[in-house]
Formats: C-alpha cells, sequence, structure tokens
C-alpha cells in the first residue's frame, strides 16, 4: 500500500522558517517525482514546488522562487521543502504527491497518489 505522510507543519510567525517533510512507503521512492502543493481554504490546490527521481531537477512556482527550496533524500524515502521568509499569505495546508505521470509536474494530475497534508500558520 502506497502512503505518504507530511511532517513539520505548524504555526510560525512572518519571516520565519519551517521545513516539511514527506515520507514515502510502499513504492519505489526512487523512480518518483515528487512534488509540494498547497491549498488555502477557499482555493483551488496550487503548485509550489517538483523535484524529478534523481534530484537533479527542481521546478517552483516563480510566486515562492528564492524563498523555497525542495531536495529528497532517496535512501530515507523522504523528500523536504524548506520554506523561508514565511508570510501569512503562505498559510494552507501543504501536500506532496509522487508521480510517473506524462506531462508536467506543476499540474495535480501528474501525480499519482497524495498524502494526507500538514497545516501551516503563518502569523502576523
Amino acid at each position: 500500500q502506497v502512503r505518504l505522510v507530511e511532517s513539520g507543519g505548524g504555526l510560525v510567525q512572518a519571516g520565519g522558517s519551517l521545513r516539511l517533510s514527506c515520507a514515502a512507503s510502499g513504492l519505489t521512492f526512487s523512480a518518483y517525482a515528487m512534488g509540494w502543493f498547497r491549498q488555502a481554504p477557499g482555493k483551488e490546490r496550487e503548485f509550489v514546488a517538483a523535484i524529478d527521481w534523481s534530484g537533479g531537477n527542481t521546478n517552483f512556482a516563480d510566486s515562492w522562487k528564492g524563498r523555497f527550496t525542495i531536495n529528497r533524500d532517496n535512501a530515507k524515502n523522504t523528500v523536504y521543502l524548506q520554506m523561508s521568509s514565511l508570510k501569512p499569505e503562505d498559510t494552507a495546508v501543504y501536500y506532496c504527491g509522487a508521480g510517473l505521470g506524462v506531462g508536467s509536474k506543476i499540474t495535480p494530475s501528474y501525480y499519482d497518489c497524495w498524502g494526507q497534508g500538514t497545516q501551516v500558520t503563518v502569523s502576523s
């Protein structure tokens, strides 16, 4: 059974940092591209960052370039999202996805499975 479990969310003040983790099991992790998306209340899920199977190629939404980084440890079956200079508008539930799909990693349809999400709340 494929399982993705996000962790590391919480409450942080504006300007602070958080590192989210997504631990995968039940799949050959090193074969999958991984992505992070977020969803704020009343809004659609939006792309944040993605990383290919090797960790050699990454994609970021323009809004978060320079503030967020993504990396992975295939030995630990884990992908990370390091977030810095957080703003109140970064408040959302953050989800990780694993995909072998065709097409663009910036679209949710690329991903075959998702975690349950972790809440990030940034106070002003």
